[in-house]
């Protein structure tokens, strides 16, 4: 975000601001989960705190719609993709609705105006001369009678020789590679030999803004990190982008070029723009004053770290070759985990939205997320216990707390009305000023510093309700009116914490403007009730319960026994059959040894790997361990595992390897690092 802006929240001045944000278009091929929530809970915090602040704020969002695996998806079900795509959309929609993440438009890439958009972007970015075509070569599946793509090819390693593997990548040795480079490959989609086969496809030329898009990515669009991050595919060198798929393929085809399709990754980030196009046609918004070049208004998108490489390399660059505004800011935010893992359906914590909303409160979930949120792109840890603690503690033991020990008082003692006075000034004062920081930080995306800085307020509130006891003074005579000012103290200090928490939590909001018989704005904290009267307090939050969680986990979990077919019911070896025998003098060599997590990194440029440093009491080993997929960094470090600690190195292109962690499971988020009993030593033999 420019300077600009941030100094305009800073300060409190109230000049409109005309804003678009976006959130990253879930695919309609599956439901939404709660790695999924993170980002749209947090693009709506902001954009409602920008319309509290007055701003005239939109924000669409759509389903994605287009691609082989919705059309795969769809044959399965024997259903059209059109069909499949109206129905998940659907699902979608209302899951995020039930979240209270409230889009002014929420809509799909399979539209007119998408069609319409991106065959103008094409036309527009081709007469410049920023498209080309050429013959490639690509893996067809000749059953299926489809070309490939790289996800929808298995085979052995061209690397490590490890079978079983996507056709871009090795989950073992985290080597990255074309499809065609893949050994004995195989078509995940029918099981047959794919063959090459040639296709002319289309490209866009991305190389040729290679410059504009250096200046863009430092000009304060990015956060720096990611800015840094990007930095290595300018150095790798930029390459033109293959944007056209062969039929079968669910998508827009290209014009003047039968049974060509343009990739997804073409029309879903113009998916941004047809929702927002389809509001504005049906709501009387210039869309053009939002999209032309030398826009006035501010576009925001938020996304996940995995997006980022479209977002901020095609996607400005499209816009820039057709002649449309670049984006003022996008906003990358990490992964999700819970207790400390990747999301696992085997142990219940890969959760769907709508698992979620049948156990819990959805407020619960926006007011943890809203507490971790930075404005950096480190992973979010959904630790179930701190979860209830922090829910509990903060917003049923401080925020509501508060209205519950004073509503009572004035409702039965003071004819429902606040006092006319105010009793302490500057507390009230303290409340009042803390806006202009607490905005600072909404705007900045630092959710979790106007946490803190609400519920210090919170702690002051309760601090002078507990110091001035009115359970106490009402008791006592003569101090009726100093209980009556005590209590409306608390009234208003209560108000304003709704105030400043009114993003995150929009229905509590509801709940304490009924109560206070108000209606809050940003600027209501500049004010203070008195002589109002108030209704009736009524319970706004209930506790968190551990049962609840656990039936939730509980109802998450998914037997991988039935989801893979047996070869025999009755034998555990049925998914995974035990390998050729070995003799007890090869079993003898290798050499397990105790190892501490010293410490554990993610390893730029590998999907997989992690680098961990393994202290064997004494001496320091490098490993390279493919457990990425199920494990945090910082959930690793300190824990013991066991290791094979005679295993000759191996030089991978991100270092050497000095050793093999042992792990457990079917794979993926299903993975378990062996953990020794307690006592264990590093360095110490397993025997």
């Amino acid at each position: 975000m420019s300077e600009n802006t941030l100094s305009t929240a800073a300060t409190g001045e109230t000049n409109q601001r005309r804003i678009l944000v976006t959130s990253a278009l879930p695919y309609a091929n599956g439901s939404i989960h709660l790695g999924h929530l993170l980002e749209h809970i947090q693009t709506d915090i902001w954009t409602r705190f920008q319309r509290l602040r007055g701003n005239e704020c939109y924000s669409v969002c759509a389903d994605d719609a287009h691609g082989t695996p919705v059309m795969l998806k769809a044959q399965e079900l024997g259903i059209t993709p059109e069909e499949m795509v109206a129905r998940t959309r659907a699902e979608h929609h209302q899951d995020l609705l039930d979240f209270h993440v409230e889009y002014d438009n929420y809509y799909v890439t399979h539209s007119p105006e998408n069609k319409a958009i991106c065959e103008e972007i094409y036309h527009r970015l081709d007469d410049a001369g920023y498209i080309s075509k050429r013959v490639i070569n690509q893996l067809y599946d000749p059953q299926k009678e489809m070309f490939l793509p790289d996800r929808f090819v298995k085979g052995t390693c061209p690397s490590c020789g490890a079978e079983d593997q996507n056709g871009d990548s090795c989950d073992v040795c985290g080597a990255t590679y074309s499809p065609t480079e893949v050994k004995e490959p195989r078509s995940v989609v029918s099981g047959a030999t794919p063959v090459l086969k040639e296709s002319e496809h289309f490209f866009f030329d991305l190389p040729q803004f290679e410059g504009m898009l250096k200046d863009w990515i430092r000009s304060g669009a990015l956060q720096e990190e990611m800015a840094n991050k990007l930095q290595e595919w300018f150095e790798e060198g930029l390459q033109q982008w293959d944007i056209s798929r062969d039929a079968p393929y669910f998508g827009f085809e290209i014009p003047g070029a039968p049974n060509k399709f343009f990739y997804v990754w073409v029309d879903a980030p113009v998916g941004y723009m047809a929702s927002f196009k389809n509001y504005c046609d049906q709501h009387n918004v210039d869309f053009d004053s939002f999209w032309k070049a030398d826009s006035d208004a501010e576009l925001y998108h938020f996304i996940g770290k995995d997006i980022t490489y479209f977002h901020c390399l095609f996607w400005p660059a499209m816009l820039e070759g057709a002649g449309y505004r670049k984006p003022t800011g996008v906003n990358i935010h990490g992964f999700v985990t819970v207790n400390g893992a990747k999301m696992s359906k085997s142990r219940g914590t890969f959760i769907k939205g709508r698992t979620y909303l049948d156990h819990l409160n959805p407020e619960y979930l926006r007011y943890y997320f809203a507490s971790k949120l930075g404005d950096g792109v480190t992973d979010i840890d959904l630790n179930f216990t701190d979860f209830a603690q922090k829910v509990n503690s903060d917003l049923v033991g401080k925020v509501v707390n508060i209205a519950s020990r004073c509503a009572g008082f004035i409702t039965k003692r003071f004819d429902g009305k606040l006092s006319d006075n105010i009793l302490e000034p500057a507390l009230l004062k303290e409340f009042q000023d803390a806006s202009d920081s607490i905005a600072n930080l909404y705007e900045r995306r630092r959710y979790h510093q106007a946490i803190r800085e609400i519920m210090t307020l919170a702690d002051k509130a309760n601090q002078f309700i507990d110091a001035n006891a009115p359970w106490v003074t009402i008791k006592e005579e003569g101090k009726e009116a100093f209980t009556h000012d005590v209590c409306s103290m608390g009234i208003n200090m209560f108000r304003m914490l709704v105030v400043y928490l009114k993003p995150v939590l929009p229905i509590l909001a509801d709940k304490a403007e009924a109560f206070l018989n108000d209606s809050l704005t940003w600027s209501s904290t500049q004010s203070a009730l008195t002589g109002h009267a108030i209704n009736k307090f009524k319970p706004m939050m209930q506790r968190v319960e551990m049962e609840k969680i656990d039936a939730m986990v509980d109802a998450s979990k998914e037997s991988l026994a039935a989801a893979e077919p047996a070869i025999n019911p009755d034998s555990p070896l049925a998914k995974d059959p035990i390998s050729e025998e070995i003799t007890f003098d090869d079993f003898a060599k290798v050499d397990l040894r105790i190892a501490r997590i010293a410490k554990a990194e993610h390893v730029d440029g590998a999907d997989k790997l992690l680098r961990l440093e393994l202290d064997l009491g004494g001496e320091t080993r490098q490993v390279f361990a493919g457990i990425k997929s199920a494990y945090a960094p910082e959930a690793l470090e300190g824990k013991h595992t066991v290791m094979v600690a005679n295993l000759a190195p191996r030089k991978m292109r991100f270092g050497l390897s000095e050793g093999m962690v042992l792990a457990a499971g079917p794979g993926g988020e299903d993975l378990y690092i062996m953990e020794p009993h307690e006592g264990a030593k590093p360095g110490m033999r397993v025997k």
